[in-house]
């Protein structure tokens, strides 16, 4: 990570992206994606994913990271050029209990991801336990986040302190996404910024953390990007100027989080404004959701009603038959849940992929798409995209390989944008 940030730090032109999630078709579509290509591979778990005690995903951090290496192996992809991260680690988990529990927890956490081989570690201490004030004061934020670093610093060893990279700070939406529709997000002020940065390092200080401090490459910033169910706020430049010119100033680098569904010219941008970390996870389920349901569009024609996997039925059936992943975020109206239930931008789909029923439903799906030749004319209907990569032979025509090429339609936007030196004003 230190060598990703120096080498933007002279051109302003390279950067990386972050991959965050579990999901394994989209961490085999990362690994065969960057397969052939010269570059590290960032992945991200966020602690509401994977912790101590499962997270909703049932994996703690070393399970996590058989997990990638698993797949990296069955793909030939080699683990040395995969950067483990994660993401919000910190107590935003136990955020309904007192500071001090919550905090004692997040110390689990953070000596947990350090000892499975974790290299890059977002310190997010910034949401308020039961008993804080809200909003936390910045001298609290950055104190726990010291905290947190010390604990990880004293369970590494020594060759793992030279990998490890820290970032700090967290002017974004809480994990998990928005709530509430928005019109438009505030860019973080240049005083912001500093202030974050000048109260970390006097918290790192206090506690014999210099060398740490050192080995911080990123502060969270807002650039001004978000979305909700059903809007996206892009990316206006203009607005960030100055904090482009402020980072510019310092050794670190800004990540920038939500930053899915930004245009690949907005994407470049980012990474030429010194946003050299660029977030992207919703985005990738979501078009694993809608290789899914094209699939089973094309399902619907070719295979036997009897034999058909359901499996759009069967997402919908478990979702509502367990809310707790989406009721809090959609609308109340039938006429509108039904809707972003498959269809929001925030693709809390995501959220029900490990279930039984559903991976049941998947396997059977693909499974009836591979026993037959799908018809050029169907494929171009629902996935008109890959139809084109078919016909150039850029992608086979076998349902696995339709739905892993839907997803790296994302990833080829990233990937552009955190290489090219073209940006457009």
């Amino acid at each position: 990570m230190k060598t990703i940030v120096k080498t933007h730090k002279n051109d302003r032109q390279h950067g990386i992206y972050s991959v965050c999630s579990a999901h394994p078709l989209v961490i085999e579509a990362v690994l065969l994606f960057n397969r052939s290509l010269d570059t590290h591979v960032l992945i991200e778990a966020t602690s509401n994913q994977v912790n101590q005690y499962g997270g909703y995903t049932g994996m703690q951090p070393a399970d996590f990271r058989d997990f990638v290496f698993a797949i990296a192996n069955k793909v030939k992809f080699p683990t040395s050029r995969i950067i483990l991260g994660g993401d919000h680690l910190g107590p935003n988990c136990w955020q309904h209990e007192s500071a001090e529990v919550a905090m004692q927890k997040a110390e689990v956490l953070i000596a947990q991801y350090v000892k499975a081989g974790f290299r890059k570690i977002h310190l997010d201490t910034s949401m308020s336990c039961a008993d804080d004030s809200m909003p936390l004061a910045p001298d609290v934020v950055a104190e726990r986040s010291a905290r947190l670093c010390l604990v990880a610093e004293n369970t590494a060893t020594d060759s793992q302190k030279h990998a490890l990279s820290y970032v700090i700070g967290t002017e974004v939406p809480i994990p998990g996404g928005e709530a509430h529709a928005i019109e438009t997000a505030l860019v973080t002020t240049v005083d912001n910024a500093k202030l974050t940065i000048s109260r970390h390092q006097q918290a790192f200080q206090q506690l014999g953390l210099n060398d740490a401090f050192k080995r911080v490459i990123a502060i969270v910033v807002q650039p001004g990007v978000e979305f909700d169910q059903h809007n996206i706020i892009q990316y206006q430049r203009q607005k960030a100027l100055d904090l482009s010119a402020f980072i510019d100033t310092t050794p670190f680098v800004y990540e920038a989080h939500s930053t899915d569904y930004q245009t690949p010219a907005h994407l470049k941008q980012l990474v030429h404004d010194h946003f050299a970390i660029l977030k992207v996870g919703p985005a990738l389920t979501f078009a694993l959701r809608e290789a899914v349901f094209a699939l089973a569009m094309i399902e619907k024609v070719i295979i036997a009603p009897a034999q058909q996997s359901q499996i759009m039925a069967v997402m919908d059936d478990v979702m509502l038959d367990n809310p707790q992943y989406w009721q809090k975020y959609y609308d109340s109206k039938y006429s509108k849940y039904r809707v972003e239930l498959d269809y929001s931008l925030s693709d809390r789909c995501r959220y029900y992929w490990p279930d039984p029923s559903i991976n049941q439903a998947l396997d059977k799906l693909l499974s009836n798409l591979s026993s037959t030749t799908i018809a050029l004319g169907v494929l171009s209907q629902y996935m008109p995209i890959q139809f084109n990569h078919v016909l150039a032979k850029q992608c086979q025509h076998e349902p696995k390989s339709l739905l892993i090429d839907k997803i790296q339609d994302v990833l080829r936007q990233y990937d552009q944008a955190c290489r090219s030196s073209t940006i457009h004003v």
